[in-house]
């Protein structure tokens, strides 16, 4: 068998029992690394007065996460390609809620920082294994639709956590350790491994046709059990006899990947250093402006309410207009409401502010998870997207320095300057650089056969 043609085979299918288990197994791991991704903002104020943790060490640390997750970034990158992307998602998942857990037992701000550093690099691997993944199985129609949906279930993760969290962190003395061990409930993944299928598409571009094929037909067997015979897929492309040869970095210095990586890395820098930025350090700047440290911990889980809400809004307008301008607008808005949140210290005023740039701020990113995969063919999907947004984690090694030393020199409202710029520059890279791709799935869509 020379071409299974995965992706016709997999474009051509309804959304069935298949694609909605797959898609509750996603949105599990992204809800607990969702729920996991602030632990350490959320009990960084409470750790100030225990451990006399200062603002320049609390930067370090985060500095250090993101240097954490851009490894995980590339590690995932390479474990994707080789050992598959269903195998991939698993591993990063366990490896994340395993040193979630291991933080619960941390006896000081170095061992504590050094077990967030390991979190984040499994949490950012699961990202980009997980982002791939639902790219491949679904259909392209859909795709950007059911990436969305998996972001509003699993940003969940974020409200609840910060909500658990100003309950449980005031409590005593060591009651913050309990918003780790909330972290580590992904290690519950495992329940939904035997129910998922390694990509056909990833198999494919191994040359490996004849396992392709076996779980393609697994899937359509499945499928059309649940509703009724399948349409004939669309023709295959012609498909070379040897398969190519194993993506390496130097791939992405070709002409056809360069520029997709480039772009994409801007988007990841500015997407990380402003949301991060908000998202990070909120609590604890609300806390050193006088906010105690419930109210400023319970203020930021209001805000973060409007998460799911956006994810939503993502799945409404992604697979409807083009990306690209969607995400330069969405990266606009959250530009004009994040000024307005630092210009203020009214706590209504801060909670609309904010709900508005955690809302908007969400849907851009299921935007530019359901974007980014799009640039790159399947055989260089996982290097440009796991490098790419590696990068962008990387990046935000110098994006906590960069506020404390801002917020220590110049005050408060000079960190949300700084952030907002760096969303308008993402807007206006995408604007005048992004690719569209919206034509490309629509005549994807249009390939399938009638009742599809």
């Amino acid at each position: 068998m020379q071409n299974s043609n995965a992706a016709n085979r997999l474009d051509r299918l309804p959304i069935s029992r298949f694609h909605k288990v797959t898609l509750l197994a996603v949105s599990f791991a992204y809800f607990f690394e969702f729920a996991d991704i602030n632990s350490f903002a959320v009990t960084a104020p409470r750790l100030i007065s225990l451990w006399g943790v200062t603002i320049n060490q609390i930067a370090y640390v985060t500095s250090l996460s993101f240097v954490g997750m851009f490894l995980g970034s590339m590690v995932a990158a390479w474990i994707a390609d080789r050992w598959g992307r269903k195998n991939a998602l698993t591993w990063t998942t366990l490896f994340f809620g395993f040193f979630s857990f291991a933080s619960v037992f941390s006896w000081d701000t170095v061992s504590l920082g050094a077990f967030r550093i390991l979190t984040s690099a499994g949490l950012s691997a699961m990202t980009v294994v997980a982002v791939i993944y639902i790219s491949e199985l679904y259909p392209a129609a859909r795709r950007g639709k059911y990436q969305a949906y998996a972001i509003t279930i699993g940003i969940c993760g974020t409200p609840v956590t910060n909500l658990i969290a100003s309950v449980v962190v005031p409590l005593n003395d060591w009651s913050w350790r309990l918003v780790y061990l909330w972290g580590a409930l992904g290690l519950l993944f495992l329940v939904f491994v035997r129910h998922l299928k390694e990509s056909p598409r990833w198999y494919e571009s191994r040359g490996e046709h004849a396992r392709a094929d076996a779980v393609l037909r697994e899937i359509e067997e499945q499928v059309a059990a649940e509703k009724g015979p399948l349409p004939e897929p669309a023709a295959p492309a012609p498909v070379p006899d040897t398969p190519p040869a194993k993506a390496r970095l130097r791939l992405l210095l070709q002409k056809r990947y360069l520029a997709p990586t480039l772009l994409l890395t801007v988007l990841w820098v500015t997407q990380t250093i402003g949301f991060f930025g908000y998202s990070s350090w909120a609590p604890t700047l609300l806390a050193k402006e006088g906010f105690s440290v419930e109210k400023s911990i319970f203020y930021v889980a209001l805000t973060t309410i409007g998460a799911p809400l956006g994810s939503f809004l993502a799945s409404l307008v992604t697979d409807r207009f083009e990306r690209k301008w969607c995400l330069a607008a969405f990266g606009t808005v959250i530009a004009v409401c994040g000024l307005l949140y630092g210009l203020t210290f009214n706590p209504v005023l801060i909670v609309v502010f904010g709900f508005l740039v955690n809302l908007i701020e969400r849907g851009y990113t299921a935007l530019a998870y359901a974007y980014s995969p799009e640039l790159f063919d399947t055989h260089g999907r996982s290097l440009g997207t796991g490098v790419s947004y590696g990068l962008g984690r990387l990046s935000n090694a110098a994006g906590p320095l960069i506020i404390a030393s801002l917020y220590n020199g110049s005050g408060y409202q000079s960190v949300f300057v700084f952030i907002a710029g760096t969303w308008l520059v993402g807007a206006l890279a995408l604007a005048l650089f992004g690719p569209s791709t919206r034509r490309a799935r629509l005549q994807q869509a249009a390939a399938r056969p009638v009742g599809a």
